[in-house]
């Protein structure tokens, strides 16, 4: 990788979770005149970051990844940033070929092994063309071929359909009971919205703050199960000792609910309810952290910022807590800071707003 290209250069990220495959097709790609690859990443979450810097001509893609899987990062890619995609995928994984140019992928290349292995490099002749072709690509046509590809979607196939809702996820911890309460308490009920709840508290006594919350709002609150499905008006709480992810099944979005491991240090994890949310719900997602010691909610804030989701933190002059806020809001994954008895109105305005224009 060099520092500057020269003109007419196509310039390359290549993103896979194994080093050897990453070091294979930069090798291969390398060792041809006229292309240059100038990015490296082993997840999809530091290939968007990547991409989103570096701009490349187009990108290598492995689907299966940690951290943030290829589905995601072409999902977020495409919406932000649309960049050919070539996606080097095993035999034994077809669907998900498929599933890949469906969210944008230009084309892709069959693996000779699921496993790593010095076949990798028989793949050679047909990554050259397949990188090769983007120099005859129109970007006028490949941007239209998405737009019609997004409003596909939108009309209704079964495996892309997305809730006509919107999801808003609230973190708290030290001083959030009360603090939950008087933001539900002031929400109407017709808002088109769904709420998740992780708040710090031991095992048996998250259902009965479901119940009281239950009480003092016109939303239904109960205590999450594992298996609900989301929809507008109703309140899932994570229970204590557990974790409460969202899980897409189809066309819905599922309460899925995991016991905390021994020792864990926040319980239920915020984090882990807001990177679900963001893979689950994308830019239908609303975050809210609120009063809480620690740093639980800041790197799920980052998520759903990168998911294209809203992000609202509570300020310093009402937190009874200000650490977990505050470490959001320094890490720059918040879009705006309130204070408390501003939340209610602003989520209301967001929440019709992503009514109006779901991928806002």
């Amino acid at each position: 990788m060099t520092g500057k290209s020269l003109p007419g250069t196509i310039r390359v990220l290549v993103i896979d979770d194994s080093a050897f495959n990453r070091h294979a097709i930069s090798t291969m790609l390398e060792s041809v005149p006229g292309i240059e690859v100038v990015g490296l990443a082993a997840d999809g979450e530091e290939g968007l970051k990547e991409a989103l810097t570096l701009k490349p001509d187009v990108i290598t893609l492995d689907l299966e990844m940690p951290k943030m899987d290829g589905f995601t990062f072409l999902r977020i890619l495409m919406s932000r940033q649309p960049t050919p995609v070539v996606v080097i995928s095993s035999y034994s994984r077809k669907q998900n070929v498929f599933k890949a140019l469906e969210l944008g992928a230009l084309d892709f290349i069959a693996k000779p092994t699921r496993y790593l292995s010095p076949e990798l490099h028989k793949i050679k002749g047909e990554l050259v063309e397949k990188i090769s072709m983007v120099r005859q690509l129109q970007m006028g046509s490949f941007h239209r071929r998405l737009s019609a590809q997004h409003d596909s979607a939108a009309a209704g196939r079964p495996d892309e359909e997305k809730p006509s809702f919107a999801l808003v996820a609230m973190g708290a911890s030290t001083g959030g009971p009360p603090a939950l309460q008087s933001i539900l308490r002031m929400l109407p009920f017709q808002l088109p919205a769904a709420y998740v709840i992780s708040q710090h508290m031991p095992e048996n006594f998250t259902r009965a703050f479901a119940d009281r919350l239950n009480r003092y709002t016109s939303l239904e609150v109960t205590e999450a199960r594992g298996g609900e499905e989301l929809s507008s008006g109703k309140v899932f709480v994570a229970p204590g000792s557990h974790h409460l992810q969202l899980v897409r099944k189809g066309a819905s979005v599922q309460t899925e609910v995991l016991r905390a491991a021994d020792g864990t240090k926040y319980v239920p994890s915020i984090d882990t309810m807001f990177r679900s949310a963001a893979k689950a719900m994308g830019p239908g997602v609303i975050g809210i952290l609120l009063t809480g010691m620690g740093s639980d909610g800041r790197d799920g804030m980052k998520a759903i910022k990168e998911g294209g989701g809203f992000t609202l933190a509570e300020s310093e002059e009402t937190a009874v807590i200000y650490g977990m806020p505050k470490e959001a809001i320094d890490g720059g994954h918040v879009d705006k800071v309130l204070r408390l008895e501003q939340m209610a109105m602003e989520l209301s305005r967001l929440i019709e707003e992503k009514g109006r224009n779901p991928e806002s």
